[in-house]
């Protein structure tokens, strides 16, 4: 009979109390499983993005400096035309000023050429350069 009492009192609900100890344990292993899946899934996701973020980065660096060559060689030939342009008017500002060289050195010709023949015309005939006789 004491059996009977301490089965009924002790026994069975101690294994009742056993059995849901048990079921919290096994839900907690169960949640901490998932909870670890969860956190390599996680982890996964963020290294997937870490390498989508770095060949972004990549692909954007590339693209920069693609667009910075672009803008370095438009820079260097509007550099060229500038330089040919002031180059050509250079020359052209160098021929304006040979040429006015050019009729000033002519017109002085021509004054020198006046009073040569003026100095000639007016030296009376036959007083040229003497001709030493011996």
């Amino acid at each position: 009979m004491v059996f009977v009492v301490l089965y009924i009192y002790a026994l069975k609900p101690l294994g009742k109390l056993m059995k849901e100890r048990g079921e919290k344990i096994e839900a907690g292993l169960n949640d901490a499983k998932k909870s670890n899946e969860l956190l390599q899934k996680v982890a996964e996701e963020y290294k997937q993005n870490t390498i989508k973020l770095r060949q972004i980065s990549i692909d954007a660096e590339r693209e920069l400096q693609k667009d910075l060559e672009q803008l370095r060689a438009k820079n260097l030939d509007r550099i060229k035309k500038d330089n040919d342009e002031w180059t050509k008017k250079r020359i052209e500002q160098m021929e304006i000023d040979k040429k006015a060289l050019v009729e000033s050195a002519k017109g002085e010709l021509v004054t020198l050429a006046m009073l040569a023949a003026k100095k000639i015309m007016a030296s009376p005939v036959g007083s040229g350069p003497r001709e030493d006789k011996k």
